[in-house]
Protein backbone atom coordinates (compact mmCIF):
# COMPACT_ATOMS: atom_id res chain seq x y z
CA UNK A 1 0.00 0.00 0.00
CA UNK A 2 0.99 3.52 -0.98
CA UNK A 3 1.13 6.34 1.52
CA UNK A 4 -0.40 9.63 0.27
CA UNK A 5 -0.40 12.89 1.25
CA UNK A 6 -4.47 13.77 1.27
CA UNK A 7 -4.32 17.67 2.68
CA UNK A 8 -2.27 19.89 3.99
CA UNK A 9 -1.82 23.53 5.43
CA UNK A 10 1.23 25.63 6.92
CA UNK A 11 0.75 26.23 10.44
CA UNK A 12 3.50 28.54 11.18
CA UNK A 13 5.95 30.12 8.61
CA UNK A 14 9.39 32.05 10.22
CA UNK A 15 12.58 30.01 10.93
CA UNK A 16 10.98 26.89 9.96
CA UNK A 17 7.93 26.13 8.66
CA UNK A 18 5.34 24.18 10.31
CA UNK A 19 2.58 21.87 8.15
CA UNK A 20 -0.64 20.02 9.18
CA UNK A 21 -0.58 16.61 6.86
CA UNK A 22 -3.06 14.74 6.59
CA UNK A 23 -1.94 10.90 5.64
CA UNK A 24 -4.11 8.20 3.74
CA UNK A 25 -2.95 4.75 3.32
CA UNK A 26 -5.82 2.99 2.28
CA UNK A 27 -8.74 4.08 4.44
CA UNK A 28 -6.67 4.47 6.99
CA UNK A 29 -6.23 8.57 7.72
CA UNK A 30 -3.89 10.40 9.77
CA UNK A 31 -2.72 14.04 10.88
CA UNK A 32 0.92 15.02 11.75
CA UNK A 33 2.83 18.19 12.01
CA UNK A 34 5.47 18.35 9.99
CA UNK A 35 8.78 20.79 10.25
CA UNK A 36 10.28 21.78 7.13
CA UNK A 37 13.71 22.71 7.87
CA UNK A 38 16.55 23.30 4.84
CA UNK A 39 19.24 19.94 4.69
CA UNK A 40 22.66 20.38 6.96
CA UNK A 41 26.26 19.15 6.39
CA UNK A 42 28.58 18.87 9.35
CA UNK A 43 32.07 17.49 9.57
CA UNK A 44 34.53 16.41 12.21
CA UNK A 45 37.60 18.16 11.47
CA UNK A 46 40.46 16.83 12.99
CA UNK A 47 44.29 16.80 13.22
CA UNK A 48 46.10 13.37 12.65
CA UNK A 49 49.05 14.99 13.37
CA UNK A 50 48.40 15.97 16.58
CA UNK A 51 45.54 13.60 17.08
CA UNK A 52 42.68 16.44 18.11
CA UNK A 53 39.38 17.24 17.00
CA UNK A 54 38.12 20.80 16.20
CA UNK A 55 34.93 21.33 17.41
CA UNK A 56 32.63 24.58 17.96
CA UNK A 57 31.14 24.92 22.15
CA UNK A 58 27.75 26.96 21.28
CA UNK A 59 24.86 28.16 23.24
CA UNK A 60 21.93 26.41 21.68
CA UNK A 61 18.09 27.29 23.15
CA UNK A 62 17.33 23.73 22.91
CA UNK A 63 19.42 22.62 25.90
CA UNK A 64 18.55 26.10 27.88
CA UNK A 65 14.83 25.17 27.39
CA UNK A 66 15.26 21.51 28.41
CA UNK A 67 17.77 22.17 31.43
CA UNK A 68 20.56 20.49 29.89
CA UNK A 69 24.25 21.12 29.26
CA UNK A 70 24.97 24.41 27.85
CA UNK A 71 27.17 25.49 25.98
CA UNK A 72 27.29 22.31 23.93
CA UNK A 73 30.50 20.94 22.42
CA UNK A 74 29.43 20.16 18.59
CA UNK A 75 31.12 19.44 14.99
CA UNK A 76 31.42 22.37 12.85
CA UNK A 77 27.59 22.57 11.11
CA UNK A 78 25.43 24.90 9.18
CA UNK A 79 22.41 25.01 7.09
CA UNK A 80 22.85 24.36 3.00
CA UNK A 81 22.02 27.63 1.60
CA UNK A 82 19.90 27.36 -1.71
CA UNK A 83 22.01 26.54 -4.50
CA UNK A 84 24.39 24.90 -2.60
CA UNK A 85 25.90 21.56 -2.02
CA UNK A 86 26.76 19.93 1.66
CA UNK A 87 30.50 19.88 0.59
CA UNK A 88 30.43 23.61 0.22
CA UNK A 89 27.82 24.56 2.67
CA UNK A 90 30.34 22.99 5.24
CA UNK A 91 34.02 24.12 4.12
CA UNK A 92 31.82 27.86 4.79
CA UNK A 93 30.77 26.43 8.19
CA UNK A 94 34.38 25.02 8.90
CA UNK A 95 35.86 28.48 7.86
CA UNK A 96 33.16 30.57 9.78
CA UNK A 97 32.94 28.08 13.10
CA UNK A 98 36.33 27.13 13.84
CA UNK A 99 38.11 29.02 11.37
CA UNK A 100 39.78 26.14 9.30
CA UNK A 101 39.70 25.56 5.77
CA UNK A 102 38.47 22.19 4.92
CA UNK A 103 39.83 20.88 2.15
CA UNK A 104 39.34 17.19 1.34
CA UNK A 105 36.10 15.44 3.02
CA UNK A 106 35.66 12.17 4.04
CA UNK A 107 31.75 11.36 3.19
CA UNK A 108 30.25 9.67 5.83
CA UNK A 109 26.61 10.11 4.31
CA UNK A 110 23.47 11.68 4.45
CA UNK A 111 20.70 11.11 7.39
CA UNK A 112 17.76 12.23 8.21
CA UNK A 113 17.49 14.29 11.52
CA UNK A 114 13.83 13.48 13.15
CA UNK A 115 12.29 11.26 10.26
CA UNK A 116 9.22 11.45 12.62
CA UNK A 117 8.94 15.40 12.53
CA UNK A 118 11.64 17.17 10.19
CA UNK A 119 11.77 17.22 6.41
CA UNK A 120 15.76 17.81 6.86
CA UNK A 121 18.44 15.56 6.26
CA UNK A 122 21.86 16.18 7.51
CA UNK A 123 25.18 15.03 5.27
CA UNK A 124 28.18 14.15 7.28
CA UNK A 125 31.76 14.35 6.62
CA UNK A 126 35.55 13.44 8.22
CA UNK A 127 37.96 16.15 7.74
CA UNK A 128 41.30 15.87 7.72
CA UNK A 129 43.68 19.06 8.79
CA UNK A 130 46.91 20.30 10.07
CA UNK A 131 47.50 23.12 11.91
CA UNK A 132 48.77 25.07 8.69
CA UNK A 133 44.76 25.04 7.76
CA UNK A 134 43.69 27.18 10.40
CA UNK A 135 43.60 30.58 8.45
CA UNK A 136 40.97 32.54 11.29
CA UNK A 137 39.79 33.12 14.18
CA UNK A 138 36.36 30.87 14.10
CA UNK A 139 33.73 32.35 16.16
CA UNK A 140 30.84 32.11 13.61
CA UNK A 141 29.76 34.15 10.90
CA UNK A 142 29.84 38.23 11.86
CA UNK A 143 26.45 39.41 12.66
CA UNK A 144 24.94 36.10 13.62
CA UNK A 145 25.68 36.36 17.17
CA UNK A 146 26.53 32.67 17.61
CA UNK A 147 29.34 33.17 20.70
CA UNK A 148 31.04 29.72 19.55
CA UNK A 149 34.35 29.32 21.21
CA UNK A 150 36.83 26.80 18.94
CA UNK A 151 37.82 23.82 21.30
CA UNK A 152 40.63 21.80 19.90
CA UNK A 153 39.87 18.12 22.16
CA UNK A 154 42.66 15.53 22.19
CA UNK A 155 40.95 12.56 20.27
CA UNK A 156 41.47 10.40 23.19
CA UNK A 157 39.52 12.00 25.26
CA UNK A 158 36.71 13.11 22.68
CA UNK A 159 36.45 9.31 22.59
CA UNK A 160 36.30 8.76 26.36
CA UNK A 161 33.54 11.24 26.38
CA UNK A 162 31.58 9.17 23.68
CA UNK A 163 32.36 6.14 25.96
CA UNK A 164 30.45 7.76 28.75
CA UNK A 165 28.29 8.89 27.52
CA UNK A 166 29.18 12.27 27.45
CA UNK A 167 29.16 13.60 23.97
CA UNK A 168 25.34 14.66 23.85
CA UNK A 169 25.45 16.13 19.85
CA UNK A 170 24.84 13.22 17.65
CA UNK A 171 26.26 14.23 14.64
CA UNK A 172 29.58 14.46 16.82
CA UNK A 173 28.76 11.02 18.42
CA UNK A 174 28.58 9.08 15.17
CA UNK A 175 31.24 11.23 13.75
CA UNK A 176 33.34 10.75 16.28
CA UNK A 177 32.38 6.62 16.18
CA UNK A 178 33.24 6.59 12.65
CA UNK A 179 36.51 8.00 12.84
CA UNK A 180 37.74 5.39 15.38
CA UNK A 181 36.32 3.13 12.90
CA UNK A 182 38.16 4.00 9.94
CA UNK A 183 41.64 5.35 11.73
CA UNK A 184 41.68 3.67 15.37
CA UNK A 185 45.00 4.36 15.15
CA UNK A 186 44.73 7.53 16.03
CA UNK A 187 42.97 6.88 19.54
CA UNK A 188 45.62 4.70 20.58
Amino acid sequence: MKLEVLGEEVLFRGWLTVRGITLGVGDARQHREVVDRADAACALPYDPERRVAILARAPRATTVVRGEAWPLLEAPAGLIDAGEDAAACIRREGLEEVGYRLGELERVGGFWSSAGVLTQKIWLYLAAVRASDRVGAGGGAEGEGEHIAVVETPLRELAALADRGELPDIKTALLTAELRRRRPELFA
